[in-house]
């Protein structure tokens, strides 16, 4: 059996298997940008608003698991909500492992390193194994190993979390700010400013719970008075799950404030980027019709399918509604809808309590 090792979780193509979390098959990731995306996006057809388009899962033995040999999940929304494991998730993994499906977890999220998100799944009570988990943090590193930064002897300012700093230090990319910058105010007296690093030559802005003026300032100063200082974004989700209560402001709000002061449009590294599949694809001979990504989110999880050839299934157990997925302003369609991935094995309940 193949493992994915640091090669897949660079979402390379053509790239060497090495040990997982060896830092050097980084090298081969390559993000897409906002306008790359836009591009598929119509190369792919994606934007019908037909409701007769959207299916509700009714029959997943016959039309999804018969025609699937990969499974890719979105985390918050799909596996969990907040710290909250969604009801039957463990039975439903269980019972895919045991039909021979290969499962990958891919998350937004850049609060956590792979090794934090490791621990989630453990603490969670899910058997998931470090090979299979995706995060954008790590994207971010790997996109900096790509374009060899390390090479440059320049430094990253974070705007973000420990995740992000987690993965920066695998690869021995130098970095501040961060959470030890959250409590910085600037002094904005006549005639003060905020002096900052000019060897900074790339600012990453994941989710920060943290966020403050302090920082925003120094991203900036960076980003426009650093020459060649590059803005990358782990994503631009407009809302996450921190607790499993309502829905709370997501990345967009951090790069969106940095896009806003800077008049900078970001590399963004996380979803829909579609290098994992490529690799997938290409390394272990996958047929990417028999790949299906599951999410909650039309914008990044859908997309990430709709515009890689991919089967897609929106689940309603995040922040997407059934409402606003068959509404006439919706212009992403996955192939279908279910309450959530529970209802993968709906034919086995529905045969609970038959007789004969």
């Amino acid at each position: 059996t193949m493992i994915l090792t640091r090669a897949a979780l660079a979402f390379s193509i053509g790239c060497t298997a090495a040990r997982a979390f060896s830092p050097a098959a980084r090298s081969a990731f390559t993000p897409m940008s906002s306008a790359s995306s836009s591009s598929m996006s119509r190369s792919f057809g994606t934007t019908t608003a037909l409701r007769a388009n959207v299916l509700k899962l009714t029959e997943p033995s016959k039309d999804l698991l018969s025609g699937v040999d990969v499974f890719i999940f979105d985390c918050d929304g799909v596996i969990w909500r907040g710290d909250s494991v969604i009801d039957g998730i463990p039975e439903t993994l269980d019972k895919l492992r045991a039909m021979g499906k290969k499962m990958y977890f891919v998350t937004n999220n850049s609060t956590k390193s792979r090794a934090g998100y490791k621990k989630k799944f453990d603490s969670l009570g899910l058997n998931v194994p470090a090979e299979e988990i995706f995060s954008s943090s790590f994207a971010a590193a790997a996109y900096l190993e790509k374009t060899k930064f390390k090479e440059t002897g320049k430094k990253v300012y974070v705007v973000g979390e420990v995740g992000i700093q987690e993965e920066l230090d695998l690869i021995g990319v130098p970095h501040f700010g961060g959470p030890e910058d959250g409590g910085k105010a600037p002094d904005m007296g006549p005639g003060c400013m905020v002096e900052h690093d000019h060897d900074v030559g790339a600012v990453v802005v994941g989710f920060d719970r943290y966020i403050n003026y302090y920082k925003i300032q120094y991203a900036q100063l960076c980003i426009n008075e650093n020459p060649g200082c590059e803005f990358i974004a782990t994503n631009t989700d407009a809302v996450t799950h921190l607790t499993d209560a309502q829905e709370w402001a997501g990345n967009g709000s951090m790069v969106g404030a940095i896009k806003g002061c800077t008049g900078r449009e970001p590399t963004v590294v996380g979803k829909p980027s579609p290098l994992m599949i490529d690799y997938l694809c290409d390394k272990l001979g996958l047929d990417r019709e028999r790949i299906c990504m599951v999410g909650d989110r039309l914008d990044t999880d859908v997309l990430f399918g709709t515009d890689n050839g991919l089967k897609s299934v929106l689940v309603l157990s995040g922040v997407t509604s059934e409402e606003k997925l068959l509404s006439q302003e919706n212009t992403i369609t996955p192939d279908f809808y279910a309450d959530s991935i529970v209802d993968f094995f709906m034919d086995e309940k529905a045969k609970v309590g038959v007789t004969v």
